[in-house]
Order: C-alpha cells, then sequence, then structure tokens
C-alpha cells in the first residue's frame, strides 16, 4: 500500500507541476507565479519549504531519543520563522524581486555581490539537498522493507531526476502547489496520530512524559535540559551555540526567503507570515506529541537499533499508536503518514533546488548580458535546475551510508554564520558596503567550512560521519557560537577598512532607497 501510495504521489504532483507551470516566456510567472497566491496558500507554501525532511525525522527523533532539550530544538525552529515574519520579511519582500541577490544589490549594484551572493545561496542549500535525497533511499528501504545498497541508489537517481522535473517545469507556482499539498498531508496525518498516542494514555499528556522517561534510559534527566550534550566538555554553551544556530540560521535559508518574493505586497507578506508561523506551530505540536511517543510505546534501544541518530523515530511513533491489531483503516492512515514523509523529501529538495537555479540563472548567467531575453533567461534557469541537481543526486549517492547530521548542521551554521549577517546588515545599516558584504559572505563561509570538520559531528564519536577517525578539536557541535559573531565582525570590518568617503556614498545610497526597503514606499517594477 506504502508502494501504491507513492507512486501515486509522485504522479499527481508531477502532473500539478505540468499543469500549473509557465506556459509562457514570463519571468514574473516562473520566478513568482505572478504572485497570484492568496496570502493562506502562500503561507503554507512558506510552511512547506521551512519544514524540510530533515525537520520532521531529525526533531522528532532528537525528541524521542533527548526528550527535554528535543522540544527546545523544536520550538527553536518556530521561533526561527518568528524572527524572519517581525524582522525580515517585508524588507527582503521590498528590496528584492526574484532572488536573495536582488535584495543584496537593491542598494550595492555590481556582478561581485550577486555571485557571491549565489555561491553561498548553494553552499548553503546543497548539504540539505544531499540529507533529503539520501534520506529518500533509507525512507523507502525503512517502509517496503528492502535493504540492498543497489535498490537505495536507484531510489536516489530516479527521485532526484523527478524532483529537478519539479523544478525545471512548475517553476515558483508549480512547486508552491506541491509545499502546500505536502504540509496539509503532514499536518493532517500528523495529527491524527498524535490524537491516537495521546488517547493511549488517556489524554493525559503528564503520564505520556512519564512513560517516555521510564523507557528512554535516561530516567528523570529525559525531562530535564542537558541531556542532548551531556557529553561534551561544555554542555550549556554547546546548547546555546545549537539553538542559536536554529534560530537565525532556519530563518535565512535561501529556499524560504525567496517566498517572501510571491508575496503582491507588504500587507499580504504579513498575512502569508502569520499562516505560516500558525502551521509550523501546530507542527512543533504534533511532532513533539510522536517523538514522545516513540519513546513510550516503542522504547529508546529499539529506535537506536534501526537508526543511532533517531531518524525513524516519527514513523515507529506512528506505527506504535496502533498498537498490535492494525485494521484496514489504520494502515490507511500509516501509509498516509509514509506518504506525506516522502512527500516532504520530494518538495523540500525541489524547492530548494529551484532556488539554486533561479539564482545562478538570474544573478550569474543573466547579469553578463545586457538585455537578454525573458525566453533565454527561463531556459538558462531550467538548465541550471539540471546543473544544481544532478551532482547533488551523484553526491547524495557518495553519502547516503554515513551519518548525514553533519551536512544538516552544516546549512544551519552557514545560514546563521554568513546570509543572516549580510541580509542585517544590507536591510538596515546605512554605512554597509560592497567590500562589507563580501567579507560578510566570504568570512562567514569560510569560518564556519573551516570550524566544522573540527565538531564530533564529523568524527570522534560512534555517530559521526567518520566513526573510525578523530580530529575532534573544536569542543561544540555546531560553529554557531563562534562563527556567528566572525560573520558580523567581518561584516563591520570590511566596511570599516572600505573608508570614510565609501562610507558616506554608501550612506547616501541606502537613505535613496531606504523607503523602499523598509516601507515598500515604491513598487519594486518601478
Amino acid at each position: 500500500m506504502s508502494l501504491v501510495g507513492f507512486t501515486a504521489v509522485a504522479t499527481v504532483t508531477l502532473l500539478l507541476c505540468v499543469m500549473t507551470g509557465p506556459d509562457r516566456d514570463d519571468l514574473d510567472e516562473f520566478y513568482t507565479g505572478y504572485s497570484s497566491l492568496s496570502p493562506m496558500r502562500n503561507g503554507l507554501a512558506i510552511a512547506g519549504d521551512y519544514i524540510s525532511a530533515a525537520s520532521v525525522l531529525g526533531t522528532g527523533g532528537v525528541i524521542a531519543l533527548f526528550g527535554h532539550d528535543g522540544v527546545v530544538l523544536a520550538l527553536s525552529t518556530a521561533l526561527s520563522l518568528m524572527l524572519l515574519m517581525f524582522l525580515l520579511a517585508e524588507p527582503l519582500r521590498n528590496a528584492g524581486r526574484f532572488t536573495m541577490g536582488d535584495a543584496l544589490a537593491r542598494r550595492m549594484p555590481g556582478r561581485a555581490a550577486r555571485i557571491t551572493a549565489c555561491a553561498v545561496t548553494i553552499a548553503a542549500l546543497l548539504p540539505l539537498m544531499l540529507v533529503q535525497l539520501a534520506g529518500t533511499g533509507q525512507l523507502l528501504a525503512f517502509v517496503l522493507g528492502f535493504s540492498g545498497a543497489a535498490l537505495q541508489t536507484g531510489c536516489i537517481i530516479g527521485l532526484g531526476m523527478l524532483m529537478i522535473g519539479y523544478a525545471a517545469i512548475g517553476g515558483m507556482k508549480g512547486t508552491a502547489l506541491i509545499q502546500i499539498l505536502k504540509i496539509v498531508m503532514l499536518l493532517g496525518s500528523g495529527l491524527v496520530v498524535a490524537a491516537l498516542i495521546l488517547h493511549r494514555f488517556d489524554w493525559n499528556p503528564g503520564a505520556l512524559f512519564d512513560a517516555a522517561a521510564d523507557r528512554s534510559g535516561a530516567g528523570p534527566a529525559f525531562l530535564n535540559s542537558g541531556l542532548q550534550f551531556a557529553g561534551g566538555p561544555h554542555p550549556d554553551a554547546d546548547m546555546i551555540s545549537s539553538q542559536l544556530t536554529v534560530v537565525l540560521g532556519g530563518a535565512c535559508l535561501p529556499h524560504v526567503t525567496m517566498r517572501m518574493y510571491t508575496a503582491s505586497s507588504a500587507r499580504q507578506v504579513r498575512r502569508s507570515m502569520s499562516w505560516a508561523v500558525s502551521g509550523v506551530a501546530l507542527f512543533v505540536l504534533v511532532v513533539t506529541v510522536i517523538g514522545f511517543g516513540a519513546a513510550a510505546l516503542v522504547g529508546r534501544s529499539v529506535i537506536t537499533g534501526i537508526d543511532p541518530q533517531g531518524n525513524t523515530a516519527y514513523l515507529l511513533g506512528s506505527q506504535a499508536a496502533f498498537g498490535a491489531r492494525v485494521s484496514t483503516a489504520e494502515t490507511f492512515l500509516f501509509t498516509t503518514v509514509t506518504t506525506a514523509v516522502f512527500l516532504t523529501l520530494l518538495a523540500s529538495v525541489g524547492g530548494m533546488i529551484l532556488a539554486c537555479a533561479n539564482s545562478l540563472a538570474h544573478d550569474v548567467f543573466a547579469t553578463r548580458v545586457q538585455e537578454m531575453s525573458p525566453r533565454r533567461e527561463m531556459t538558462l534557469a531550467r538548465v541550471s535546475a539540471l546543473a544544481v541537481g544532478v551532482p547533488a543526486i551523484v553526491l547524495a549517492t557518495l553519502v547516503q551510508h554515513r551519518s548525514l547530521q553533519p551536512l544538516v548542521t552544516l546549512s544551519f551554521c552557514l545560514g546563521a554564520s554568513a546570509i543572516a549577517p549580510a541580509l542585517v546588515y544590507g536591510l538596515f545599516w546605512r554605512r554597509y558596503t560592497r567590500a562589507g558584504l563580501l567579507c560578510t559572505l566570504i568570512g562567514g563561509s569560510l569560518a564556519v567550512l573551516l570550524l566544522m570538520p573540527g565538531t564530533n559531528l564529523v568524527s570522534g564519536s560512534p555517530v559521526s560521519a567518520f566513526p573510525e577517525a578523530d580530529f575532534n578539536w573544536f569542543p561544540f557541535t555546531t560553529t554557531g557560537l563562534v562563527s556567528i559573531p566572525l560573520g558580523f565582525a567581518c561584516g563591520w570590518l570590511g566596511t570599516m577598512l572600505s573608508g570614510r568617503r565609501k562610507a558616506q556614498e554608501q550612506r547616501r545610497h541606502y537613505e535613496a532607497v531606504e523607503g523602499w526597503i523598509l516601507a515598500g514606499a515604491v513598487r519594486r517594477g518601478d
């Protein structure tokens, strides 16, 4: 039944892309869907882009294995979207047109800023794409019951090509409809499973938490802070670093920020973000109940025996909610759960490929030609989807049998350390210069890339990417506590070194566009 569900979803979503994709050479239609989605649908699409398979499977696993710390992680994801809503959403929508490079180039024109923004966009999203693609093979192996490496690799290749098709054929509107379908299925099936789990414990959350603590192997520590990072040299600082990275990084990843450009007005983007935050808050509630349900009904030993990272906890908890005797209706519901997770994998990668392809075509190739025709730029965007997707598929087949947690962390660290400082400075600091922008993007990225190999996610731990090696020297699991201040410092230093004359010139230029960026005083097309 799961195989039938997967096939049906893949067929329907591809048909949706073909039917809703741009039927003429119009850049606004391909990049933003003419901003035609209502606030509710756009908000659901934003929530769909924001909740990736790593969020569903990874967060569910952390909650099932570490209890309180996992709930804090889930709440941090909701807080991150609220940060985007209140601080960056409207200025991003006003400053940009199609990509993050547009928003940054609004006050710092030039190819250097656009090319660097494109490079950081790909660097931040490629690791997350690998996680989703590699997870596709693992999910199908778990649900369908096969273990052959060749079959898993075949699933990655086949579904990877399908995801490239989503981005190339459907454009922004097609991928938005898939995200909406995904979030509705995910939340709908999750709410039913969460209700079944609570029903097993007589609708008493306290009983659920106590049962989860009893079977967690950690006792009362399961319900207290600090369990996830207890083995590290600085557990409290490690937890702060992790939460800071999630809050800043999640809000600024380019496949999420690109949805701001699909709103037709500042009022529309506010209403869209309200729907998105509501959807993510509901997801946090659902994944918390299912994560604790997995710990209580399945137990830590079984969860870690199947996957040491706990990525199957969400599905195991859903399966356990039905009990030993499963009716046809419950089988159908579990199939809906697995299909929703499968669709989450498909939609997440489709959105990320689209963000990278749009940036590559619009920020790199289109700026080389003085007047590029819309037909040619759309062709470049579709070819760029292939150019991004094929290497991602190849790399995913190579990393599928290793721990994928370092790749998730790498994406969020790049978002928090390079993209977040660039957006905050670029949208709000009057003296910010082109040199400061380049220093922010390059310096923040280099800080993450230099520090990340030294974390215990890469080596020095039985669940690291290279468990047989030990070159772990960095004291924290994530780089955020060091690389985020470095990213902001690089931007400040680059601006200061630009000189007073350059800073004054940039200040005058910012004041000329300040009304556009902060208040939307002039329409973007003017």
